[in-house]
């Protein structure tokens, strides 16, 4: 908020421009050096607290393992940086003061209820006199949630102050320079293998940058480590320390802490063949999971035998991406091309997810349409669509004439935490699916009262439409409004998901860039609530991993600063960068009563797949090294390396060999 002697700013151009002339000074006398990196946050004892529940546990006898391994790398480090969110709509609200010292804030928001009672707080003021309301979010990846309630709750003192409305929104450079982003991490690990590459004990240190303030790192070890899991891993222990350092606040960033233990995973399995010299698929392949080991990993939501589908996954996606043809053709491609070289990996997921409690709304109005309000918002993964497609099908079960017309009945309105308490947060993949059950909850009282007088009119009338239907009820004074909150049941609050990925790439070994030639997908989505947008959020999820893994940059240089400020040195993922084959076949696994329709969520969990791309790198880099050292007459191996994240060209330019020509020249005058 900037000042002008008529008041506050009243275009944004202004507002820019006032603050950009704002000069800030800082009394920094007496004031420690700034902590930047969980190097010196472990030197400092810099640490947050996380609570003994939130902690996992420990699997199995570390000691025991390792005493029985006939292989063992020890104290091995792995980095991983951060990403920034790269949302359409960057933070931003409007608050408009009403009476009775009342205010309405318009948010750009995940998490409206958390908002409601902050805007609340700061204003001194109590809650019924605030109303936030999320119409929808143009795109949030968690950045929306805990770092959008700043810009509400500041544009919201303005409002209330100056009795005026007021409107924020940060530009892009400012956006990137406060959000902070994913957690980046210092990961040194010790394992022991058998000879044939199964592991037996995995050990790990983890120090996670949770920045300046707590947000959700709390959460960080549990995600961590549910996604590590994902293989048997004989025994495994881990010590994992939440650092506070005095960088921006990391916050929660689409599978937040999953998609890092996931990759820590792969990187070890990788690590472990590379010793051992083997292929890296057969170590992958023998260290998945029986439904036995699962059990001892997944103590809460292992399920039934028939519902651990990654087996038969990893099986079928085999035979539908021809994995051990092309792997065989990757060989030949690379045989025959100096200048070229191919990569082909086959990576698992396992996913564990969890439902929150979640309200729902459902009123029929006198000429037959349906208004349904819900506690999840929309940010374009296709909520509304599925909880329309709910609300038709409930109702639909009173079994009116025409009653197959219903969805264009239903309209989904916005987020208003006066209308809807208790909306809770839209994160962790499953609020279609808790939205979806609260809406069903909502149909069926509605149903219920309904009911009688429906058989009621077909006694009289022999068949009856929807609309006399609701004609009537309103005649009757039958109540046509219905409310509910959907709590899961112990045995239904977690499951695990499942899902795995092929993908190959083609290096340049003059340029370092990487080609994604083709990635296919198999997920298991349960029974689909929709398969075409769960199609649309596994591609999207996909393809944002990949920019994790392969193109994004989201670092801070000496000072703390973000080195990225925009589109100009911050790269996303383009039509030219997506794999140019891109097949997704979504596994329908079954009934399970447990679940709402027997579905499963599809937001997250495929952004893990995109290992399967870095993986592929990997292998691709191996084979350049590998013909480096021919060129040199050694034949000892080289593929024990360091592939780093993100994966971008001069990273793989340097593994390939900066000298590669000149290497290749030598080769060929010694040969004259």
């Amino acid at each position: 908020m900037c000042w002008r002697s008529s008041g506050c700013c009243d275009s944004q151009k202004l507002a820019d421009m006032a603050a950009n002339s704002t000069i800030v000074s800082y009394d920094i006398e007496n004031l420690e050096s700034p902590i930047l990196s969980v190097e010196d946050a472990v030197k400092r004892s810099s640490f947050f607290e996380v609570p003994p529940f939130l902690f996992p546990k420990n699997v199995g006898d570390i000691s025991k393992g390792m005493a029985e391994a006939d292989h063992k790398i020890l104290s091995a480090e792995l980095k991983l940086g951060s990403q920034y969110y790269f949302y359409m709509e960057t933070q931003t609200a409007l608050a408009v003061p009403d009476e009775d010292n009342c205010i309405t804030v318009y948010a750009s928001n995940q998490c409206p209820e958390f908002t409601h009672s902050t805007i609340a707080r700061c204003l001194g003021i109590p809650e019924n006199n605030v109303r936030v309301i999320t119409r929808r979010v143009g795109g949030g990846f968690g950045g929306k949630a805990i770092k959008a309630i700043s810009t509400a709750a500041a544009c919201a003192l303005a409002a209330h102050k100056l009795c005026r409305p007021v409107r924020m929104y940060l530009n892009r450079k400012t956006d990137m320079i406060l959000a902070g982003g994913r957690h980046p991490m210092k990961i040194t690990y010790s394992a022991g293998f058998k000879n044939d590459g199964k592991i037996t004990a995995l050990e790990l240190e983890i120090l996670v940058d949770a920045g300046i303030y707590m947000d959700i790192s709390v959460v960080m070890p549990h995600n961590i480590v549910t996604a590590l899991k994902k293989y048997d891993w004989g025994a495994l222990s881990f010590d994992i320390k939440v650092c506070q350092t005095n960088l921006p606040s990391r916050s929660a960033m689409r599978g937040p802490g999953e998609v890092q233990g996931s990759f820590i995973a792969e990187h070890i399995i990788e690590n472990v063949a590379a010793t051992l010299s083997i292929d890296v698929d057969s170590v992958r392949s023998i260290n998945l999971h029986t439904h036995k080991s699962l059990q001892s990993f997944y103590d809460h939501c292992y399920g039934e035998p028939f519902e651990y589908t990654l087996p038969s996954i990893w099986s079928k996606i085999a035979v539908s991406a021809n994995y051990e043809q092309r792997t065989e053709m990757v060989k030949e491609f690379n045989r025959i091309n100096i200048w070229r070289k191919r990569g082909i990996s086959r990576v698992p997921v396992v996913y564990q997810l969890s439902l929150r409690p979640t309200p729902g709304k459902v009123s029929i109005l006198s000429d037959g349409s349906v208004v349904v309000e819900v506690g999840g918002i929309e940010l374009g993964q296709g909520l509304w669509t599925k909880v329309k497609q709910m609300a038709a099908f409930a109702l639909g079960t009173i079994q009116c004439d025409e009653t197959e017309s219903l969805l264009d009945k239903v309209r989904v309105v916005q987020a208003d935490t006066v209308s809807l308490i208790q909306g809770g947060f839209t994160a962790g993949s499953t609020t279609s699916e808790t939205c979806c059950e609260a809406v069903r909850l909502s149909c069926d009282t509605l149903v219920e009262r309904l009911k009688p007088l429906k058989e009621k009119l077909q006694e009289e009338m022999g068949s009856i439409k929807w609309e006399t239907l609701i004609l009537q009820a309103y005649m009757q004074s039958v109540n046509l409004s219905a409310s509910s909150l959907y709590v899961p049941s112990n045995n239904s609050t977690m499951y695990l998901n499942y899902g795995a990925a092929v993908s190959e790439v083609e290096i340049d070994l003059l340029t370092g860039r990487t080609k994604f030639l083709q990635t296919d997908i198999i997920y298991d989505c349960g029974q689909s609530l929709n398969p075409a947008v769960d199609l649309g959020q596994i591609e999207g999820a996909f393809v944002q991993g990949l920019g994790f893994f392969m193109l994004e940059e989201y670092g801070t240089d000496l000072n703390g600063m973000s080195l990225a400020d925009g589109t100009w040195n911050y790269k996303i993922p383009t039509i030219d960068t997506i794999p140019q084959q891109f097949n997704v076949q979504i596994l329908n696994s079954g009934h399970h009563q447990h679940r709402v329709l027997s579905s499963k969520a599809s937001g997250e969990p495929p952004l893990l797949l995109a290992a399967s791309v870095h993986c592929a790198t990997r292998a691709a880099i191996k084979e350049a090294r590998k013909q480096l050292l021919s060129w040199s007459n050694l034949d000892e191996s080289d593929s024990i390396f360091q592939l780093g994240v993100p994966a971008n060209m001069p990273m793989v330019k340097e593994l390939s060999g900066l000298d590669v020509v000149e290497r290749y020249l030598k080769w060929k005058m010694s040969m004259v």
